[in-house]
């Protein structure tokens, strides 16, 4: 089943859902009664039910699911949240003020590029450990298994864009989005977001370091994983409550270590401040203390490990981003992250 359920004896409430369906070129599923709901209800995927018939939906208590909403024409009554609560719902959508939002969620359950894309977040274990530059590896090779997109969380930063070479290229950055409120398309951001075939990026524009939004974060997140089958997070080193929420929405954290005393001392600061270590997996860049011995001082398993790659600095100068070639140090490092990842996802979905 790919149309929404509407749930709702109200006709007006429903002329106005079907405006909106239309709107984002929908046809929804119409449930007449409660048995019609619940027999459609686990498999849509996307459920609006109307204020006048969500209390007698919640005593009936209908399986826990996400995306549901429940809503209402007009200014909402205080109880009709804890009815939304005990039917599991996500939101209270008050019409028309929720109009925007409502059209840009069936919006995306028209889109024909619809998924739920794998998130892998990067993070450098100590300074100058080129997490950037492995974060634009694994976008680049990402894009030639599907589409990709490299969402820039460092504020200072190289700015992934010029990293990749996109640098001028059109398209949205962290400050058109930094102020956002309500829903965000997952075809919108695909769409706007500067690219080079399947290979996008988010970043800073030039000049001074912006700021990270916390619910911009969150939706371009939830809307980037909609619309795209990887997404790569370059993170901050800096401890940050929202910084460490973004770490627990991905699939698998990378902190990449340079394998000096310094470095692995740091990364163990680094790793320690992420708890659920089957998630957490180190890439080691070049030689020196043995990766066996840095996995046991982290408590983290090496995932891989790669030399220095040469010619990095040209290929960047270049705009042709750090991966000239999946044979070279990087491609063959990112390829094999890939490959865990795509190992792992099949494995969970057996």
């Amino acid at each position: 089943m790919t149309a929404p359920l509407i749930v709702t004896r109200d006709r007006s409430l429903l002329d106005q859902l079907h405006r909106l369906a239309a709107a984002a070129g929908i046809e929804p599923e119409v449930a007449p009664d409660l048995g019609a709901a619940l027999r459609h209800w686990p498999v849509a995927p996307l459920v609006l039910v109307g204020a006048d018939v969500a209390p007698e939906l919640a005593a009936i208590l209908p399986a826990r699911r996400p995306g549901v909403h429940v809503v209402a024409w007009g200014p909402v009554p205080d109880d009709l949240f804890r009815v939304a609560v005990a039917l599991g719902a996500e939101s209270v959508a008050e019409l028309p003020a929720s109009e925007g939002w409502l059209v840009e969620a069936l919006t995306d359950l028209g889109d024909p590029h619809r998924t739920v894309g794998v998130v892998i977040g990067v993070t450098g274990g100590s300074g100058g450990a080129g997490a950037t530059t492995f974060a634009c590896a694994l976008g680049q090779l990402a894009a030639r298994r599907g589409r990709a997109v490299v969402v820039d969380a460092d504020p200072l930063g190289p700015g992934v864009d010029r990293v990749l070479g996109l640098e001028e290229r059109d398209g949205v950055r962290w400050d058109g989005l930094g102020h956002a409120t309500g829903r965000l398309s997952a075809r919108s951001l695909r769409e706007a977001l500067p690219r080079r075939e399947h290979l996008a990026a988010l970043t800073w524009r030039a000049g001074p370091p912006g700021s990270l939004q916390a619910f911009a974060v969150r939706e371009v997140l939830s809307a980037a994983q909609r619309g795209h089958d990887f997404v790569v997070v370059d993170l901050p080193r800096t401890g940050d409550p929202l910084v460490d929420e973004v770490a627990a929405r991905c699939d698998r954290l990378l902190v990449v270590v340079v394998p000096t005393v310094a470095g692995v001392a740091s990364a163990v600061r680094i790793c320690a401040r992420h708890p659920d270590p089957g998630r957490v997996r180190l890439v080691v860049r070049g030689s020196g203390v043995d990766p066996q011995a840095i996995a046991r001082a982290t408590r983290v398993p090496v995932l891989t490990t790669m030399g220095d790659q040469r010619g990095l600095s040209e290929a960047i100068d270049l705009g042709l981003g750090p991966v000239r070639s999946h044979r070279g140090a990087l491609g063959r490092a990112a390829g094999e992250v890939l490959d865990q990842l795509s190992l792992m996802h099949a494995s969970a979905a057996a």
